[in-house]
C-alpha cells in the first residue's frame, strides 16, 4: 500500500544506522543512503523532545538541493533519564557508567524523525519509557566489552543480551528504543503521499 504511494516520490535515508536502515526494508520501502556529517550540537536549555527535534532537523539543513519528488528522513534518538540527555558513549569506560546510572532506574528514549520536501517539513516523535533491573558489575563490564555498543544512545541496543536480561518492563514503542518508531513513520509517510 505505501510502496505504491510512494512510487513517485524518491526516500532519501540520511543514517548510518544499520538498524534504521533495516526498517525501512521491512517496511518495504524503496529509499537510497545519503549520509552528511554534522557537529550534532544543540542549544543547552531544550530539554527532552525539544533536543531530538532540533537534531533531526538540523540534520536535514545540510540538503538544499533536494528535488520536487524527493522526501529526505533525518532523525535522532537520545535516552532522557532525571532531567538530563543520555547520547551515545565516548568509550568503554563511559558506556560501563552510563549503564550503571541506568541500573534499577527509570528512563525514557525519545526519537524523532524529519520529513523535509522542497515545500514542507514535518517533525514527529515518540516517547517510550523503559525500566532496568539491577544489574551487577560483570554484567555491565560483559556487555560493553561483548557487544561495543558506542554507536547507541544510552550505551545499549534494547535487542541484544543486555535488553534480553536486564529490561523489567517498557511502556510504548519497543522499535523506538532499538531507534525508529516504525508505526510513526509509516504513518506520517501515508499522510504526506495521500495529499
Amino acid at each position: 500500500m505505501l510502496k505504491q504511494k510512494l512510487s513517485n516520490h524518491n526516500i532519501i535515508l540520511a543514517s548510518g544506522s544499520p538498524r534504521r536502515q533495516n526498517f525501512f526494508k521491512e517496511l518495504g520501502i524503496p529509499f537510497t543512503i545519503d549520509v552528511r556529517k554534522i557537529i550534532e550540537t544543540y542549544p543547552k536549555e531544550l530539554k527532552g523532545t525539544e533536543i531530538t527535534d532540533y537534531l533531526s532537523e538540523l540534520k536535514a539543513s545540510v540538503f538544499s538541493e533536494l528535488s520536487e519528488t524527493d522526501i529526505l528522513i533525518t532523525s535522532d534518538t537520545i535516552v532522557w533519564k532525571e532531567g538530563k540527555a543520555m547520547e551515545k558513549p565516548r568509550d568503554a569506560a563511559h558506556a560501563k557508567e552510563m549503564l550503571a546510572n541506568l541500573s534499577g532506574k527509570f528512563h525514557e528514549v525519545i526519537t524523532s524523525v524529519c520529513f523535509t520536501g522542497v515545500a514542507f517539513q514535518k517533525t514527529v516523535n515518540e516517547t517510550t519509557q523503559v525500566w532496568f533491573s539491577d544489574l551487577s558489575e560483570e554484567e555491565i563490564n560483559h556487555y560493553v566489552d561483548t557487544y561495543q555498543p558506542f554507536d547507541k544512545a544510552g550505551a545499549y541496543g534494547i535487542q541484544e543480551w543486555i535488553g534480553y536480561i536486564g529490561i523489567d518492563k517498557i511502556e510504548g514503542s519497543f522499535f523506538n528504543v532499538m531507534g525508529l518508531p516504525t508505526r510513526l513513520v509509516y504513518k506520517t509517510l501515508l499522510e504526506l503521499t495521500t495529499k
